[in-house]
């Protein structure tokens, strides 16, 4: 029993790591504005790995990263985000990736008894889902005199579909649902070895 609490936590410490490299690197290929997240790969893994609280931890990890680019500029939307009220910038950063996380593994614990390679592929799906969709709803719901200025006239709801959730929504979706079936082998190599 103490063996297997002490692998969660070196896997889930490694995951973090991971997490936060993936973040850092990951925020400098952009489409569009926005940063393209690879890092809801490993947070798949861990979710998967580890359950529901693990994916809310490698969530935040996901977070905290994008609220320091935030902070100091590095993500240019989200310094602007920041500027005009920097609590619910964090909240909102810090909310996205922790609901992303947990929903990903909640999603996979409840399905993996039936059919593992779906709940892998739906969560896979749920992460960047949730990501997106907190993300939309906070800047909805707090900052819509921002967005409508990022709009430049155009229609509010154009360009959150578009610019907001489109290509950068997508991309994330495909390239989480395209690693499913690596992460499902990752995930059985490392209960063989158990």
């Amino acid at each position: 029993m103490k063996t297997e609490k002490i692998r969660r936590m070196v896997g889930v410490a490694i995951l973090m790591g991971i997490v936060a490299v993936v973040q850092l690197l990951g925020s400098s290929l952009t489409v569009g504005t926005f940063s393209f997240s690879l890092v809801l790969i490993p947070i798949v893994i861990g979710a998967a790995m580890y359950g529901p609280g693990a994916g809310a931890i490698l969530g935040g990890v996901f977070g905290l990263i994008v609220t320091i680019g935030c902070i100091n500029g590095t993500d240019v939307g989200g310094a602007m985000v920041f500027a005009a009220n920097p609590l619910l910038c964090i909240l909102i950063c810090m909310g996205k990736g922790i609901a992303a996380g947990a929903a990903a593994g909640w999603v996979f614990h409840l399905l993996e008894k039936r059919n593992r390679y779906f709940a892998v592929i739906l969560a896979a799906i749920v992460c960047p889902v949730t990501n997106t969709g907190v993300f939309c709803l906070g800047m909805v719901l707090f900052f819509r005199d921002l967005l409508t200025a990022w709009a430049g006239g155009t229609s509010l709801a154009y360009y959150i579909l578009m610019g907001l959730v489109g290509v950068n929504f997508l991309a994330e979706a495909i390239v989480n649902v395209i690693c499913a079936p690596v992460i499902l082998a990752i995930l059985k190599a490392i209960q063989r070895n158990r």
